[in-house]
């Protein structure tokens, strides 16, 4: 590691150490440029860093059914090089100015963003604009990641247990919206993809009109604006209206089970409940009984099942928190010798506690302060609180969400989870795999 690279991990972790308890109004100004880019400015002076993001409002719901994996295969070719920038140069130009990077994608959205030195601002907006104007879309970046995706396809889906559950459960879960299949895509799709293909789909999405820029740290703001405006600000708008899937997916009223085998040692139950869509009210309610259930030690799954009962080794249940519907899982591995209609038998049971019963008073208490917790805990770095706005904004156009979200969540009742728990965690609105062993098979 260099020693600039070095100097920015250490300021990092100090910020991280030093804002953790802080709970304080974050400020920011944002605003749009004429070419539709959206910039959110976020200042904190207290050390010498800057994080550049941008946020593409494009992920794997924007494809074609025919051309799926098209979102995940762009955060690779971003990578690639551009017109000014030699391929396979663009990491190396941020790790020799001492800076780190990265990149995400899921079904709703593309984040890249890099942490520099502040002093190194100006070529974190450069690298981001050469991206977004000038990227190389051609044979040779197309083949070299056409490799790269679909063996990253192949590792994280064919060669880890149970990790194929995303993709079996969203195909039986989804019928008509495109989250009926996963962000990686089809192999076969991206192999048979062509060149011009994936021109389009760049030209279509990755436009300033579809993209928020986020920019936090130790910067002047009329100084920054005038670099943004320098890098981005002829960049041109896109003439055509950026495609949204407009399918609503069907409300359940019928439980669908299966049986998957893998290459597995331990068998597991899956659980998938369809759920309301982020940013609704019923979203936080949904969110904060994943985690009664499951969040922490004392959790119910975790105190029942793991240690009461000795039915399950863990247990766990989390809410996807997709742009335009919802599914919130429950996965639980089996203790030796234990059946999977019996672990499954107790989660039920678990659930149907929170429809008949209120929770108590010291339960929920624990659970508004976790989220309390959460909310600090979420916000304490440069690179949280840039992704936080970015985000915020891109879904709900309400970047303030980073200071107010926490009261969505704080006025949730405990009836809400109840009614919650009674509306959605039906067994006829969800999807139910056992996943055995291959050996198992007939």
């Amino acid at each position: 590691m260099s020693l600039k690279k070095l100097l920015v991990t250490a300021t990092l972790i100090v910020v991280t150490l030093l804002t953790f308890a802080q709970a304080d109004k974050i400020d920011f100004t944002e605003y749009d440029m004429d070419n539709g880019l959206h910039v959110i400015l976020h200042q904190d002076n207290s050390f010498p860093l800057v994080v550049v993001t941008i946020t593409y409002h494009v992920g794997s719901k924007n494809e074609s059914p025919e051309r799926t994996g098209f979102a995940h295969f762009f955060e690779h070719l971003m990578f690639e090089g551009s017109e000014n920038i030699e391929r396979g140069n663009f990491s190396k130009i941020v790790d020799n100015a001492g800076g780190e990077l990265n990149a995400n994608t899921t079904w709703d959205r593309t984040y890249f963003y890099e942490v520099l030195s502040s002093n190194q601002l100006e070529l974190g907006l450069w690298l981001e604009s050469e991206r977004m104007l000038h990227l190389k879309v051609d044979s040779i970046g197309v083949a070299t990641q056409k490799k790269v995706v679909t063996e990253e396809i192949k590792q994280r889906e064919e060669n880890q247990p149970y990790m194929s559950f995303q993709r079996e459960i969203s195909k039986r879960a989804f019928l008509e919206h495109p989250y009926k299949w996963t962000v990686l895509g089809s192999a076969e799709q991206i192999m048979a993809a062509t060149e011009s293909d994936y021109k389009e789909f760049y030209k279509n999405f990755y436009v300033p009109n579809n993209a928020v820029i986020t920019i936090a740290g130790d910067i002047n703001f009329i100084e920054t604006k005038a670099l943004i405006n320098k890098y981005f600000g002829d960049i041109p708008k896109s003439k055509k209206e950026v495609f949204r899937p407009s399918q609503i997916e069907p409300i359940k009223n019928k439980e669908i089970r299966d049986t998957i085998y893998d290459n597995i040692q331990l068998p597991a139950v899956f659980q998938a409940y369809h759920t309301p869509k982020n940013g609704t009210k019923d979203f936080y309610a949904v969110d904060m009984l994943a985690k009664l259930l499951s969040g922490g030690k004392s959790s119910r799954f975790n105190k029942v099942l793991v240690d009461e009962k000795q039915l399950a080794l863990q247990a766990f249940s989390f809410p996807f928190p997709y742009e335009d519907a919802g599914l919130t899982y429950a996965f639980a591995l089996p203790n030796m010798g234990v059946d999977l209609k019996d672990l499954e038998n107790a989660m039920d049971a678990e659930i149907e506690k929170v429809q008949n019963e209120l929770i108590s008073d010291d339960e929920f208490q624990k659970l508004k302060n976790q989220y309390e917790a959460d909310h600090v805990n979420g916000n304490a770095t440069l690179e949280s609180r840039a992704y936080n706005l970015a985000i915020n904004y891109t879904f709900h156009k309400n970047a303030d969400l980073i200071n107010t979200q926490i009261n969505n969540y704080l006025s949730v009742t405990k009836e809400d989870l109840m009614r919650v728990a009674k509306e959605y965690f039906r067994k006829d609105n969800r999807v139910v795999l056992y996943y055995l062993p291959k050996n198992q098979q007939n």
